[in-house]
Parts: C-alpha cells; sequence; structure tokens
C-alpha cells in the first residue's frame, strides 16, 4: 500500500472520529477546549505511532493466541511514559485531562490499529498508519473543541473573541452540546464526501 493511501485513509476515507466512529469516549469527554483538544490529540499520536512501531517490529515473535493482551501491554508502557511525561512537564493540561490519559489504554482505536494493521505490516507502514489515524483523531477533535469553546465560552485557546456582552450557550461545553457538534460535524463530513466521490 502507498504511504499517501495509508495518509489519506487515516485523515479523512478512515478518519477515526467522523467516519469509524471510534475512541469517542475521550472525544466527547475532553473536546471543550482547543487546548485540551490538542494536548489530548497528540498524546493519541505518540501512543498511536509507538505501540504501531512496536508491535510491527515484534509481530513475528507474538503468539497468535497471546496477541491481544500482548498488545494492551504494549499499548499501556507508552501509555503510561505519557502520562509521566505529562504530568511532569504539563501539570495543568495533566489535570486538566485526567483518568482519560490513563484510559487512552483501552482506547479502541489504538488496539484497532494494533490489531487491523500493526500486526501485519511493516514497521515504517505501520508508523505511517499510527501517525496518520493519530492525525485524523487530533484533527477531528481539535475542531470539535473549537467550535464547543466558542459557542460555549465565547473564547478560543482562553483567549475572549466577542468581549463581556457575548452570553455563551454553556451547553457546548457540556456533555449534550458535544453530542450535538459532534453529530453535525459527522453530516457536514459525511455530506461532503459523497459530493466528492460522485464528483
Amino acid at each position: 500500500m502507498k504511504f499517501s493511501n495509508i495518509i489519506k485513509n487515516g485523515i479523512i476515507s478512515e478518519n477515526p472520529i467522523l467516519v469509524s466512529l471510534i475512541g469517542m469516549c475521550s472525544v466527547l469527554a475532553v473536546s471543550s477546549s482547543a487546548i485540551n483538544s490538542i494536548a489530548m490529540g497528540a498524546s493519541v499520536i505518540a501512543v498511536l505511532t509507538c505501540s504501531n512501531i512496536a508491535i510491527s517490529l515484534l509481530r513475528k515473535f507474538i503468539p497468535n493466541e497471546i496477541r491481544i493482551p500482548v498488545f494492551i501491554v504494549v499499548i499501556a508502557t507508552f501509555v503510561t511514559i505519557v502520562d509521566m511525561f505529562l504530568k511532569a512537564y504539563a501539570p495543568d493540561i495533566y489535570a486538566a485531562l485526567g483518568i482519560f490519559i490513563p484510559l487512552i489504554v483501552v482506547n479502541c482505536l489504538i488496539l484497532a490499529r494494533a490489531e487491523a494493521f500493526a500486526y501485519t505490516n511493516g514497521v515504517i507502514a505501520s508508523a505511517v498508519d499510527g501517525f496518520a489515524m493519530g492525525l485524523g483523531y487530533t484533527l477531528a477533535i481539535t475542531i470539535l473543541g473549537v467550535l464547543r469553546e466558542i459557542l460555549g465560552a465565547g473564547s478560543v485557546f482562553g483567549i475572549s473573541l466577542f468581549g463581556e456582552s457575548f452570553q455563551p450557550a454553556a451547553i457546548f461545553v457540556a456533555a449534550p452540546g458535544a453530542f450535538i457538534l459532534l453529530g453535525i460535524l459527522i453530516a457536514i463530513f459525511r455530506t461532503a464526501q459523497k459530493k466528492v466521490a460522485a464528483n
């Protein structure tokens, strides 16, 4: 498979949030602000890329019967590294993301890419797949985070956009607002995909 196709799949054709709808728990929970969304996306990129590389390197030595537990151990190792890094160097982000950093271990996206791609492909292709899927996840969660912050708080990246007279719709920084905006984003993305395919 061409690297360009792998990248296109990760960002557009098989976007984990807008097309495959996997790894949604953290998307809905931490996308209440743009900075949290970018931090979560960067964490997923790091874990997904590193775990794909490690699993691809080890795939010929992993017995098929115990591959899933091995995948989880590998993923948990990189999640622990990211968790400790954020705790040491970005304590504010670490506090904001809370339990959702350790929960990357059970993120369906990362386990699915280990099983569906890294276990059957070479190291470089697996690294590209992990990065592209993580990038697709990051772009989608960041767009959602920016929209939620603008509509729900009248700011983006903590910078006020509309002044003190603006009355934000607080529902958009709460869980119902995340569901509503994510549904709208998915509808727009799918419609655009169909129009491009038709042309």
